[in-house]
């Protein structure tokens, strides 16, 4: 298929010099070691590419590429950011690919990056959802987690807008050549945005919104008098058992003890 699906990883021993990052030794004997030991466990599994902790590309990335390319045609090197700042999955694919150029120069080896996404079998899906029922918060609505899902999709929204304003801003500055699918699919994606000029389009968008803020406000209400009602009642029960508890002491206190005879 079109499609690299990636179950398992291991790490590799590496190091790279400080001063001069193209001086480097991966111990490629490790590796055949690893795939081998994986075989004997899952035998439909194969080595497709590798990964780093970037977070960006490196110099030598190509040249280690080219070293993978003994397990596999055309390894996928992902770049995991294990400390990320911004919006979205920590992590970015790359195939490299050879980049032909208009001049008639000779071609270079470059990265292409193709979109990646995080899953989860059907099994682990169902594993991790055990464990989160022990730990997850009661008081936290399922209206307060969408809200602060959409707003999180807004945050990334608005970084991947203002990442798309740079890109243009460097094409009319001359600093990046113009890439015609980058704004053929610009172009796609503004011929999808709404038409808000049109009275009607734009009315029908505000009543809607409006809408949408009303049942979240009276949810919102209707979840905090919820809230306050069960309080009360758990008020009312506690101070209910305080007092059946004094009148039994009192009940037992106030029986004459029997004399023996």
């Amino acid at each position: 298929g079109d499609s690299v699906n990636v179950a398992n990883s291991f790490a590799v021993p590496f190091e790279e010099d400080e001063k001069n990052p193209a001086v480097w030794f991966l111990d490629h004997n490790y590796v055949d070691t690893m795939r081998d030991m994986f075989k004997k466990v899952n035998a439909k599994e194969r080595i497709v590419g590798w990964y780093h902790n970037g977070p960006k590309l490196r110099s030598s990335d190509l040249q280690i590429s080219e070293l993978f390319k003994r397990y596999t045609p055309n390894p996928v090197l992902v770049v995991i950011d294990v400390q990320p700042k911004a919006i979205g999955i920590p992590t970015d694919a790359y195939f490299a690919v050879e980049d032909i150029h208009d001049d008639g120069t000779a071609a270079t080896k470059t990265f292409e990056h193709v979109p990646s996404e995080i899953g989860a079998e059907e099994a682990e899906e169902i594993g991790v959802e055990h464990l989160l029922r022990d730990i997850k918060d009661n008081s936290v609505g399922t209206l307060a987690t969408r809200v602060t899902h959409q707003l999180t999709s807004l945050r990334g929204l608005a970084e991947r807008l203002a990442e798309i304003r740079a890109y243009l801003q460097q094409v009319l500055d001359d600093k990046l050549p113009v890439n015609s699918e980058i704004i053929q699919n610009l172009q796609d994606i503004f011929n999808l945005l709404p038409n808000l000029a049109i009275p009607d389009d734009a009315s029908a968008f505000t009543v809607q919104t409006n809408d949408e803020y009303a049942l979240i406000y009276v949810s919102a209400m209707a979840r905090s008098i919820i809230a306050l009602h069960d309080l009360i009642n758990n008020k009312i029960e506690n101070r209910q058992a305080e007092l059946e508890a004094d009148a039994k002491e009192n009940e037992t206190k106030a029986q004459p003890e029997v004399e023996a005879k």
